[in-house]
């Protein structure tokens, strides 16, 4: 039999060491936890973690930008797509896209300050790839190297801070097949002066859409315009997120349009966070982002949070870098 010495000198012990594995497991779990998400992010490559990224209204500078413009923005554009037709066959891999602005303009004309360079300018997406600048509209926008098959274009007209007008008219878009174009497929689509379009051999946007099919335009349908490419210094600090919503809107009751399955909001994320939803037809502007590559996600849900699917566009992704 333990003496009673014997025993409380044993309990004693126990106790002793089971405080200290406690705290070294309290030691060390932060660490643990800290390296663990250091190896993650290693592994997302050269992606930054979304730790602080708000988001916020409209912006002073902003503010005082649309208050400079006078009437333009309560400008009510709109736009026409006289080249490609739609359903229309193009017999080469130049693709000249052709518009005609009109509406209550209130002096609003795209065109670039050479000195700013920035200005009014429309939007121009192929398929379901980051867009390009259209500044003047008397001259053909010219897609050169544009692969066979069928494409979709669509553009709306923007602000030079990149917010687009919402107003109906300002959206079109347009289907077309290149047939017979005799593009290079190791090299990207682009504009006449070089800027990429579409990497269509490697996008997963075009590949998606290209699975999915062609695009209803009679559904509900998402277009992802900002967040895109490269922000440096005072432009990283408020980052705007703006989009186009078409047949349908994000009020709480919602709008039916045929078979419109909404209400409908749109869900984003950053760098793989869920963010919330956006429930106003509104642009928003992100600030917080750490230095480094960053992702944002764009989709368009039904009232359930289940994916409104329309040719593979409706769910996207972009990548973004910051610059400090």
């Amino acid at each position: 039999m333990i003496s009673k010495e014997v025993f409380y000198v044993k309990r004693t012990f126990i106790l002793s060491m089971s405080f200290i594995l406690a705290a070294i497991g309290a030691a060390c779990g932060p660490s643990a936890a800290n390296n663990a998400n250091s190896a993650a992010n290693a592994n997302a490559g050269s992606a930054a973690p979304n730790t602080t990224v708000t988001a916020m209204s409209r912006p002073d500078k902003i503010a005082e930008m649309m208050k400079a413009r006078g009437e333009q923005d309560s400008a009510k554009p709109i736009l026409k797509i006289l080249e490609p037709k739609e359903n229309s066959v193009v017999n080469g891999s130049d693709v000249e896209l052709k518009l005609e602005l009109s509406g209550d303009l209130k002096g609003y004309m795209p065109g670039m300050d050479e000195a700013t360079h920035t200005g009014n300018h429309i939007h121009v997406i192929l398929d379901n790839e980051p867009y390009e600048a259209y500044y003047d509209i008397t001259k053909p926008f010219v897609l050169k190297n544009v692969p066979d098959g069928q494409h979709t274009i669509r553009v709306f007209p923007s602000r030079p801070w990149h917010e687009s007008y919402k107003n109906e008219g300002a959206f079109q878009m347009v289907t077309f097949t290149v047939k017979n174009g005799g593009a290079d497929a190791s090299k990207p689509t682009t504009t006449a002066d070089g800027n990429t379009m579409a990497n269509a051999a490697a996008s997963p946007e075009a590949k998606a859409a290209n699975a999915a099919g062609k695009v209803d335009p009679k559904k509900p349908l998402l277009t992802y315009s900002r967040p895109k490419g490269e922000y440096k210094g005072a432009d990283a600090e408020n980052i705007m997120l703006d989009f186009w919503i078409t047949n349908t809107d994000l009020t709480p009751s919602g709008r039916v349009v045929g078979t419109d399955p909404c209400p409908c909001h749109v869900k984003y994320w950053v760098d793989g966070t869920d963010m919330g939803q956006l429930n106003r037809w509104d642009p928003i502007w992100l600030n917080g982002f750490a230095p480094g590559k960053h992702t944002i996600k764009l989709e368009l849900q039904d009232r359930n949070g289940k994916l409104i699917e329309n040719g593979g566009f409706n769910s996207t992704t972009r990548e973004i870098t910051v610059t400090k």
